[in-house]
């Protein structure tokens, strides 16, 4: 650990596995504040189909970089990291413990690992062209395309993934570099931070997948269905309503399935999204795995982040 680094405790891990409810603990054991690493929780309105965390859960412990952000505004892992960063510094300013939560993996590596990005502008015609193409020839074809030039980021997309891949096609076809290669060159200043990485897993998957069946049900009792249909009203917000537990629900605003079908499809979305981002933290040796099945994460969570407080 090198000394006067920020002390910084990131929790991680799949979606509906009890991160912010750990994080909230954890801030009032040792005098900390929630900094998300959510990319959808970035977005304003959208508080049920992004699991934004209500008043309640949040326990008056104050949360950063949440629903500050119109659908209508396209936003970036090097936009998130710069705020990411100055929220970090303020609350470490103040004496307080800065807790990073979330589980979108980019944006924990990009602060962690003090990624340098150049701000890639949109290119609307090529964008323009490669959703055309997404939607003629199937996003398979466009992900089979980005393997050929950059199989790491293509090995760590999903083809539901249409907004990330389109992007990546983008930003190579107008820049002549692929995002992998642009993620090596952003490697030059050392991380300010001394982490404590703890991932959430989970011994027996089942455990996680009743987990999520249960906040997909408790998203539709609290209004996903009516945020659903504001979004559709929101003329330049394609990639939100792609998000899953809104793109599922389109069938059923066309009369084309039950609204239980719906559900159902967005309980599988959310399963296999959350295979993907234990895939994607498993492989991060720098975090502690702590088993939400086990029982005793906040005991050994509040061990790990005695070393570095």
């Amino acid at each position: 650990m090198a000394v006067g680094r920020i002390p910084l405790v990131v929790i991680a891990g799949p979606t509906a596995s009890g991160k912010t409810a750990l994080a909230v603990e954890l801030c009032r054991r040792f005098d900390g504040e929630v900094i998300s690493a959510d990319s959808m929780q970035v977005y304003d309105g959208l508080r049920v189909g992004t699991a934004r965390p209500t008043e309640d859960e949040m326990a008056g412990i104050p949360h950063h970089l949440m629903g500050f952000l119109s659908p209508n505004t396209s936003y970036s892992v090097a936009r998130y990291a710069t705020a990411a960063h100055a929220v970090i510094r303020e609350v470490h300013h103040r004496g307080k413990l800065p807790i990073l939560c979330g589980g979108t993996g980019l944006y924990i590596q990009a602060v962690v690992d003090n990624l340098q990005y150049e701000e890639q502008p949109a290119d609307r015609a090529v964008r323009e062209a490669l959703n055309c193409r997404a939607e003629q020839e199937g996003t398979e074809v466009l992900l089979a395309e980005l393997a050929a030039v950059d199989p790491t980021t293509a090995a760590r997309l999903h083809p539901n993934d249409r907004g990330r891949i389109v992007r990546a096609l983008e930003i190579f076809q107008t820049t002549g570099r692929t995002i992998t290669q642009q993620n090596e060159e952003s490697r030059r200043q050392p991380s300010p931070y001394r982490p404590c990485g703890i991932r959430l897993d989970f011994r027996d998957r089942a455990v996680l997948y009743d987990r999520i069946d249960r906040r997909v049900t408790q998203m539709l009792e609290r209004g996903l269905t009516e945020e659903a249909q504001w979004l559709r009203s929101q003329p330049q917000a394609d990639t939100i309503r792609q998000a899953i537990g809104y793109k599922e629900l389109e069938p059923y605003f066309t009369g084309e399935c039950s609204l239980e079908a719906a559900a159902d499809a967005i309980r599988q979305g959310s399963r296999r999204y959350a295979k993907r981002q234990l895939s994607w933290f498993r492989h991060q040796a720098w975090m502690t795995p702590l088993y939400v099945d086990d029982g005793d994460v906040l005991q050994q969570a509040e061990r790990l982040i005695q070393e570095i407080v």
